[in-house]
């Protein structure tokens, strides 16, 4: 089985910027670990970020956010992709929707998304149902995904384990099996 790992709206707005969210901060040193074990592990790394147009139907719920080009939009320094690390930009809460993702998972000869990042209850469920109608196996680890509160985020990977069959485990867990 090979896996790639997916870090999913790691981006200044969604940590600092517009929607600051402290929890969010607190999953980049996880999430830090975990890219670092994938790469040493020679597993892919791909980044989805928010990125959006200037009048992006998406404001009119969320107000104006990660658009395309501008600060707010830019993977946190933390995080900062490597060269062999692969960027895709996604303008709706899956990270399948009309970003190349799946072609890309299909030329790495993927199948299995491990999903990182935020927010638990949209980007990441959205692409959780999206990569099992593609036949992906699914694993979100514990501590390097974050919602905005405690109960949003356990009734997300609830939500995700039960109707996908993902497996949640701790993201220690994960990397020592690899």
């Amino acid at each position: 089985m090979s896996l790639a790992v997916l870090v999913i709206d790691m981006i200044e707005d969604f940590v600092w910027g517009e929607f600051e969210n402290e929890r969010a901060e607190e999953i980049i040193p996880n999430t830090k670990e975990m890219v670092e074990a994938a790469r040493a592990a020679d597993k892919p790394v791909i980044y989805i970020s928010d990125s959006h147009s200037e009048e992006d139907r998406e404001f009119s719920i969320w107000g104006k956010h990660a658009v395309s080009g501008s600060e707010g939009a830019e993977i946190v320094s933390e995080l900062e992709p490597e060269e062999e690390d692969y960027t895709l930009e996604k303008s709706k809460y899956s990270a399948f929707y009309d970003t190349g993702l799946d072609s890309l998972l299909e030329e790495l000869v993927i199948d299995e998304v491990v999903l990182t990042g935020v927010l638990t209850h949209i980007c990441i469920q959205h692409t959780a149902a999206d990569a099992f109608y593609r036949g992906y196996d699914i694993t979100v680890p514990l501590g390097c995904v974050e919602d905005v509160s405690d109960e949003k985020n356990e009734k997300a990977l609830e939500f995700i384990e039960e109707n996908y069959g993902a497996k949640i485990i701790d993201f220690k867990d994960l990397i020592e099996s690899w």
